[in-house]
């Protein structure tokens, strides 16, 4: 993907086209096309498909836990972001005067959960300052009695990335009985991750992991697993689900496995599987190093157009988003996708999103487009 000559060969659809919309749906290569026909393959032998389904299942986890840097055992997958924070919420079970640390800067399915708990527990509210999220704002909302801190690694709205260290060190110190969750849907197989010493880590897979929609990856650190289990009903993640004592007690796989509570939706998998792979491949750090030079790029472009991004640029610290905010968006809009230049509108913003597979070149005819309308 790091060359015009693969690129053509694993994505077609971008011989003609500047796609720069992967934060919101990614281009698939053709191998996780290939993963696909494979299920459908396999699927077709009905019942007689089941072992290739569950070795795929195996084999997916595994290359998770590669990419994670943690054990098989840490690892699971679950439908989607929504349902494993959901499923965080079953296991945790926060109640008033539990507290809950959220940002402004994250996506909805990683704090409504808690807003919506009929349980109550706490919300503060962790607010950016021009479209950083500094540790002078986070410090007072941290106390004793915070049993959870979520965040989003990189924010989908602004494509701000939290400086991990700092950050975790002051949780651990000031709320010292907190769990850290983390949401890398918007940076897994775009950035190298430096958070993987949170206490449990999401990432939907339809975005930079190069997959399709109706899977997540699940990681929940085994020192964790005791608190971390799921109280959700189902029977995948039920060591006792068909034995004699089962409509008496149930007896939940604890950790990262409780999140997987029903069938796993094996023809995500198979396409996860085949896009961690293709990324693992390629290899992170060189798509990182190849794709933060065009980031920066497009911010000095903005710059000198005298567009200001939502978040400012963090030099040694890129995400792959760049957003902003343009009274004419729905002009820029049209007048991109008239360029074959694709991003995502919406409410007013822009936003800009750069993988292994956009090049300089692509990054120059935007900013070509976006002159036009200063």
């Amino acid at each position: 993907m790091l060359t015009p000559e693969s690129r053509s060969t694993d994505f077609p659809f971008l011989r003609d086209a500047c796609y720069f919309n992967t934060a919101a749906e990614s281009i698939p290569p053709q191998s996780v096309l290939a993963a696909l026909e494979r299920y459908g393959r396999d699927k077709s032998l009905g019942m007689d498909g089941r072992d290739a389904h569950f070795a795929e299942l195996e084999l997916c986890r595994e290359t998770a836990a590669g990419l994670l840097h943690r054990s098989v055992g840490e690892v699971s997958f679950c439908s989607s972001t929504s349902e494993a924070y959901n499923l965080l919420h079953s296991a945790l079970q926060l109640k008033r005067p539990d507290e809950v640390v959220i940002t402004d800067l994250d996506f909805p399915s990683g704090v409504t959960p808690w807003i919506c708990s009929e349980l109550q527990p706490v919300i503060q509210l962790w607010k950016n300052s021009d479209g950083v999220l500094d540790l002078e704002g986070l410090e007072p909302l941290l106390n004793e009695n915070t049993r959870l801190v979520q965040v989003s690694l990189v924010s989908f709205l602004t494509g701000y990335r939290i400086d991990w260290e700092p950050f975790r060190d002051a949780v651990r110190k000031l709320a010292p009985h907190a769990v850290l969750a983390v949401d890398v849907t918007q940076c897994f197989g775009r950035v190298e991750l430096d958070c993987l010493d949170a206490d449990c880590l999401f990432a939907s897979s339809y975005k930079w992991l190069l997959g399709i929609h109706g899977g997540c990856v699940v990681s929940v650190a085994e020192r964790c697993a005791e608190i971390l289990t799921t109280r959700a009903g189902g029977w995948f993640h039920i060591g006792n689900a068909f034995d004699a004592d089962r409509f008496t007690r149930v007896d939940p796989i604890p950790g990262a496995a409780s999140f997987s509570v029903g069938m796993p939706g094996f023809a995500s998998i198979y396409a996860m599987r085949a896009g961690m792979e293709y990324l693992k491949n390629v290899g992170i750090e060189k798509i990182a190093q190849h794709a933060d030079p065009i980031v920066a790029r497009v911010h000095e472009g903005l710059a000198e157009l005298g567009i200001g991004t939502m978040s400012p640029p963090r030099p040694g610290n890129s995400s792959g988003i760049v957003a902003f905010q343009h009274e004419r968006d729905a002009e820029i809009h049209a007048g991109l996708l008239a360029e074959n230049i694709h991003v995502m509108r919406q409410a007013g913003r822009i936003r800009i999103s750069v993988h292994g597979y956009n090049q300089m070149d692509d990054a120059e005819k935007l900013l070509s487009v976006l002159a036009g309308f200063t």
